[in-house]
Order: structure tokens, then sequence, then C-alpha cells
């Protein structure tokens, strides 16, 4: 937010509801932090306050389509941006309460779990990453699950690239280890990248003890695929 798209997310929570999750997990550059980033900006774009509010009325429509389920907020390299800007523009403020950057999320988004970046999430014996955690861009030859499998050789699944994607390989004892990563919920041709090949999805993940199953998921023209 506030790049996000309502027919994307309407779609995905459509859906995702009549699951009844224990957990919403936000994987990731969940706010965009557009004027903080090191690029160059285009002045009329919407203020850090403005992507703060809309992720407060953002997590307050979560809250009420997803009643009782825990939100968490990984940071991703988005999120990463504030904290860069923070260390680069004002590094005495380092360390404040109330300058801290999961401080600033639970302020607006009241019970959300934040849970650090450049860590691993796991559901059972799954991986959950945003995608930025191996310090650069993840090899993708083929697809982006597929360079997700060469780099870390354990099942696993990411965001971050904006693409649905499945990689599966076997070893010589049966032993099967899949790579997944997910599409995205935001617009899909902005300014900085109008061409590209990115889609919207979101993954739903059933966990039994080391055990999951995931159903990684598209959208496409409104429809869950």
């Amino acid at each position: 937010v506030p790049y996000h798209s309502i027919d994307a997310l309407t779609a995905c929570f459509d859906f995702a509801k009549r699951e009844k999750p224990d957990a919403i997990l936000l994987n990731g550059d969940t706010i965009d932090f557009f004027q903080l980033s090191r690029f160059v900006k285009d002045p009329k774009a919407r203020s850090v306050a403005h992507e703060l509010l809309a992720f407060r009325k953002l997590f307050e429509i979560i809250q009420e389509v997803f009643t009782g389920s825990k939100i968490y907020y990984k940071l991703g390299n988005h999120c990463e941006r504030y904290e860069h800007y923070l260390w680069t523009k004002a590094g005495e403020l380092d360390g404040v309460d109330e300058f801290k950057f999961e401080n600033i999320i639970k302020a607006r988004a009241e019970g959300i779990q934040v849970v650090g970046g450049k860590r691993i999430i796991k559901l059972g014996d799954l991986n959950v990453l945003h995608g930025h955690e191996f310090g650069g861009s993840i090899f993708s030859p083929v697809n982006i699950a597929r360079g997700l499998f060469l780099r870390g050789k354990v099942s696993a699944m990411q965001g971050h690239h904006h693409m649905t994607s499945e990689h599966t390989e076997s070893n010589m004892n049966g032993e099967i280890t899949t790579t997944w990563s997910v599409g995205c919920l935001c617009e899909l041709n902005p300014a900085y990248l109008p061409i590209n090949r990115w889609n919207w999805g979101f993954s739903l993940v059933d966990v039994d003890g080391k055990d999951f199953h995931v159903r990684n998921l598209r959208i496409h023209k409104g429809k869950v695929l």
C-alpha cells in the first residue's frame, strides 16, 4: 500500500475468508515507502503519512474480514527503506522507541505481530522468506521457484518477484523438495516498471506438525485460479 490493487485484494479476501485461517502473513513490502527510497522520486507521489494511513485502513479491513486470525507483518526490502533513511538522515534518533519501525507499525495496527527482515519463517518444514534475504536477486533460470531451489535446496516459499511459479525435484531416495514463488496484490504496471511479467496471487498453507500443504493460487480477471 498505497499502490495496491483493490480487485486483487477483493478476490483474495473473498476466497481466503472461507478457509477461516488461523493466521495471515503479510510477507514483506506491505508498505511501499516510496518517498524514502534511494531512487529519483516523483514529487507528486504519496507521502509517507499517506502510506501509513492507507496501511491502517488495510489492517482494519483484514481484521474485519478475518475475525480472530492472528496477523503477522514480515519486513521486506521496501520496509527496510524506513530504517535506511533513518540511519542516513537522522541516525541520532535510531534507538528511540517512538522511531522504531516495529512501534510505528504497531501504533497503526493494534495486535499485529512484527517479524524482522532477513530471517526465515517456519511453517512446519516449509521455509518462508520475503525473497531478498539471500543478499541479492535470486538466480531464476526458467522461473523464480527454480532459482529459489538452486539457492536454498530445501522446500521454501518466497514473494518479492511478484510472479507465481513452482518447482519440484526428488533425490535418489525418493524424497521430494518443492519451492514456490507467490504472486502479488499490487498494481501490475507501475510507472517504474510498466512492462513486466508480474501476476496477482497469494497462497494458502495448511500445517500439521512438520507436514505442510501449499495451495499457490493466481488471480486473473477477478477469479482465483
